[in-house]
């Protein structure tokens, strides 16, 4: 809470920045995006509830024009390849000064894709590994691949659907066998599980 109250003084101080809401939770973050519809929502990645990774993802499903900047003291590869798969802009280490933290969420605001140096270093050792096919063994048909791959660009059940040329009823179908195999409960892990995997690339291809 302290930290959450320290960085909305530093960004009300900040030219330019209206901070209009804060949140004390993953999903109270959601809900108040939807509600406030900013230009940038800044989260962590550790929260109560749903995750810094949930969150940018059902924020970016739902207000696809609103920025997400990380800004965590996590720096874990796993976290770094699932948040920026999830729509991220850009990802900042709390160590960073307040006029750094501002300069970050006006240039996110611009359109800018901020990583944080040591961020930075984790990305292109991560691009440096060419993306993989699920596993032989985990045993996907070519097309629960191919929905997969759908999840992870972020489409929905319908867009899946009409891409595929098949039933909303047979998505859903594959996805539960995809869950069933993968050991995974929702359309979210399945895109962090892919995306932690290094499956289909950062933009899901």
């Amino acid at each position: 809470m302290l930290v959450r109250e320290g960085t909305r003084r530093l960004l009300e101080q900040s030219p330019g920045i209206t901070v209009v809401g804060e949140a004390s939770d993953g999903a109270s973050a959601v809900s108040r995006a939807l509600l406030l519809r900013p230009d940038v929502v800044l989260l962590d990645i550790r929260m109560p509830g749903l995750n810094g990774v949930e969150a940018t993802a059902e924020i970016k499903d739902r207000l696809p024009r609103t920025v997400v900047l990380i800004v965590s003291a996590f720096d874990d590869d796993d976290y770094v390849r699932a948040v920026f798969e999830a729509g991220a802009s850009g990802y900042v280490l709390k160590t960073i000064g307040a006029e750094e933290l501002a300069d970050a969420v006006r240039r996110v605001y611009a359109g800018e894709t901020v990583i944080h140096p040591v961020i930075a270093h984790k990305v292109a050792r991560l691009l440096a590994h060419p993306p993989q096919l699920p596993r032989d063994d985990l045993h996907l048909t070519e097309k629960e691949v191919e929905v997969l791959r759908c999840v992870c660009r972020g489409l929905r059940n319908k867009e899946i659907a009409a891409q595929l040329s098949i039933s909303v009823r047979t998505v859903e179908g594959h996805l539960e066998t995809i869950f069933g195999r993968l050991g995974l409960r929702s359309r979210t892990e399945a895109a962090m599980y892919a995306a932690t995997h290094g499956w289909f690339g950062g933009d899901g291809q």
